[in-house]
């Protein structure tokens, strides 16, 4: 038996930040990072949704911790809101959710993401760090009831941020395909986030703003899949190695995706339906997968991205040093679960040897 609910509705557009003046907020709490409380951003969102009294959490940093979100929780319960606003790329969102997770209570979230990859507006899925493990917090009281995508907010992205988030919302949307829990309707959104994605890529990364929005509602449709279907080894590696090396996110997925088509030999059937579907061609499933591969390293290339952790700057012989650290990390991610093949020690040695690179 499959389900699919979806439950957070989805504004997007340009100006869609405007949506704000109907949420009915009297207490608003603005979750952000400092940047966008500099440049006068979260400002601006908390006088668009005209609330009584707004309060702005503007600590967030990258990849959130345990501590960071320990403080944010107690400012909740101190302010009180009745909606809180997250502002930013998946750490603003992960914060967000997991202080709310944390304070208790019945406050609304609204999520508003300024970068395309992570998809946190429609999951259950909040990541947390704490002693350099990444740690998946996974609940659907996290699922935003609000997510506003407003093309208006992509316009400065720089080209790195396009193409880290890029390889996430590919990685998501292959993943959740492949995924044991996936289903009809988790295939449909997967395949239409990961065509759409990747054609539109090379044009965001290269600055034609306007295919941005694309990219966006790809994002938050590969996870809307993923959050159904499930992920696999590609994010119980990155996870692992994030919490470790400080990666970023989508960079550590552009290095192991290719590498995991290949470890993930029994799902070749879905592969090769979407490498034809995505206009990669093959006349038989292996040729296909192949191609499908192919692509990948190719589009990982023309977005400047590493391919191995030595080119991401990971000292190889640290890796090896914390190999076994890194596998233990890994196989407890709550990911590995639903990789369509069983995900052992010897797997993940051989994905880590494949993607470490030389020194």
């Amino acid at each position: 038996m499959k389900e699919f609910s979806i439950g957070t509705k989805i504004v997007c557009g340009a100006g869609a930040v405007q949506t704000l003046r109907n949420v009915g907020a009297k207490k608003l709490m603005v979750v952000t990072d400092p940047f966008f409380a500099k440049n006068g951003l979260a400002q601006a969102v908390a006088d668009a949704a005209n609330a009584q009294q707004v309060k702005l959490f503007d600590r967030v940093q990258p990849d959130p911790t345990v501590e960071l979100v320990a403080e944010g929780t107690a400012a909740v319960r101190e302010f009180a809101p009745d909606m809180l606003v997250a502002l930013g790329g998946g750490s603003a969102m992960d914060c967000a959710k997991a202080m709310l997770h944390f304070a208790g209570g019945n406050v609304r979230l609204i999520a508003i993401p300024t970068t395309s990859g992570s998809g946190s507006e429609v999951t259950d899925f909040a990541i947390l760090t704490h002693n350099n493990v990444k740690h998946p917090l996974i609940d659907s009281r996290l699922r935003p009831e609000l997510a506003i995508l407003d093309a208006d907010l992509l316009t400065g992205l720089p080209p790195g941020l396009v193409a880290d988030g890029g390889f996430d919302v590919l990685s998501h949307a292959l993943e959740a395909l492949v995924a044991k829990n996936a289903s009809p309707f988790t295939d449909a959104l997967a395949k239409d986030a990961f065509c759409c994605a990747f054609e539109a890529l090379p044009a965001s990364f290269s600055g034609q703003t306007q295919v941005r929005g694309k990219v966006h509602i790809a994002a938050t449709m590969a996870g809307m899949a993923f959050t159904q279907a499930g992920l696999g080894v590609c994010h119980a590696m990155a996870h692992s190695l994030g919490g470790m090396f400080h990666v970023p996110h989508g960079r550590l997925n552009a290095i192991l995706l290719p590498a995991v088509i290949s470890l993930n030999g029994a799902a070749g059937e879905k592969y090769a339906a979407l490498a034809r579907t995505a206009g990669f061609g093959g006349s038989v499933d292996t040729i296909a997968v192949r191609n499908l591969k192919n692509a990948l390293v190719r589009l990982r290339r023309e977005l400047k991205l590493p391919e191995t952790l030595a080119q991401a700057g990971v000292e190889p012989r640290e890796v090896w040093r914390r190999a076994d650290e890194i596998l233990a990390a890994a196989l407890k991610d709550p990911c590995c679960q639903t990789n369509p093949v069983p995900v052992t020690e010897a797997m993940l040695r051989k994905l880590l040897e494949e993607v470490t690179g030389r020194g």
